[in-house]
């Protein structure tokens, strides 16, 4: 998949985020706690990371959103096939 101009380790770390926020939908009461700020700490990294430095834009952050989950789906069809 085509990187749109995003570092690897930002798209790195939203994969991590996207992987989270799945776990945390169907964890136990013993995992919620350190998914929770597992998410809390990867919010951070990508709100913060240098490629948004001067130019935070919601279309910016919804792009790559939107590269990483294009780039999990193709994986998962690559891996049914």
């Amino acid at each position: 998949m085509v990187n749109p101009g995003f570092p690897e380790d930002l798209v790195r770390d939203q994969h991590a985020w996207n992987r989270a926020y799945r776990q945390l939908a169907g964890c136990g009461p013993g995992e919620y706690a350190v998914l929770r700020r597992r998410l809390l700490h990867l919010s951070c990294r990508i709100a913060f990371h240098p490629h948004w430095a001067g130019c935070r834009s919601a279309a910016g952050w919804a792009e790559l959103r939107r590269h990483v989950r294009r780039s999990e789906a193709a994986r998962s069809l690559a891996r049914a096939a």
